[in-house]
């Protein structure tokens, strides 16, 4: 995909608008700038901006990523439901496809996630999206 940016924040979401931040506390982002931008570096493709669920936390430390753990000696305090957090692409859509995907903001999931999630399924589970009207609320 085009127009990495290296986590200056001039990066498109998935509905094509400017991304809007995804979370600073807790401080998230591949960049730690608190978006979902992404660049070269970010091999995990860490683009997805994702309400965190006990059912998700869950999910991903049976998958091996332990996010709900404190990791004081990474700064990371561990994750609890409610936490907006940028995961990976892949992650996502493995939880999906295991029915433990976590709720999804549209406008600060950055464009790069369609290359490895469906728009449509990231719409079922948006929070800033009327489903009913198909209009970003």
């Amino acid at each position: 995909m085009d127009g990495f940016s290296g986590g200056n924040n001039k990066q498109r979401n998935v509905l094509g608008g400017w991304m809007i931040p995804c979370s600073t506390s807790p401080m998230t982002g591949f960049y730690r700038n608190g978006c979902c931008d992404t660049g070269p570096e970010d091999m995990g493709l860490h683009t997805v901006c994702a309400v965190m669920t006990d059912a998700f936390l869950e999910y991903s430390k049976s998958a091996g990523n332990d996010l709900s753990t404190p990791r004081p000696e990474y700064g990371f305090a561990g994750l609890k439901p409610g936490d907006h957090w940028c995961l990976c692409a892949g992650r996502w859509e493995q939880a999906r496809q295991a029915g433990a995907a976590p709720n999804v903001v549209l406008a600060a999931t950055n464009m790069a996630s369609l290359n490895i999630c469906d728009l449509d399924q990231l719409k079922s589970l948006a929070i800033d999206y009327d489903k009913g009207n198909n209009n970003k609320t």
